[in-house]
């Protein structure tokens, strides 16, 4: 089961990801807004913002998410960690349930292109 840190790093290394990109990739990243991310197995919630094409992580906390962001994720830390390390098929993830991802209808439209 992977960690906090790693979770956090895993975080971190999809951030970086995320800056590097070009085309729609990069596109669908810069949008503006509040992101959570609840690792299931080890009940915790990171929050921040997705911006200028960054994930910044502001917080962690126990349990479920307390506000509803505009971008909601949830899985377990080994998705996250098998995903950013390119060994988890997002979209395939997305689509068995593995990964839940919310957001609003347009957010998600320009989101389709990270799947």
């Amino acid at each position: 089961m992977a960690t906090t840190e790693q979770c956090r790093s895993a975080l971190g290394r999809l951030s970086d990801n995320l800056a590097q990109a070009d085309g729609d990739v990069r596109s669908a990243a810069a949008l503006d807004r509040s992101l959570s991310c609840h690792i299931k197995d080890l009940d915790i919630t990171f929050t921040g913002r997705l911006a200028e094409g960054r994930i910044r992580v502001a917080d962690t906390h126990p349990g479920p998410p307390r506000e509803k962001a505009q971008i909601r994720l949830a899985m377990t830390g080994d998705d996250l960690v098998a995903m950013v390390n390119g060994e988890l098929n997002f979209a395939r993830a997305w689509s068995s349930g593995r990964i839940k991802l919310e957001a609003g209808f347009r957010d998600l439209l320009r989101l389709r292109s990270l799947l």
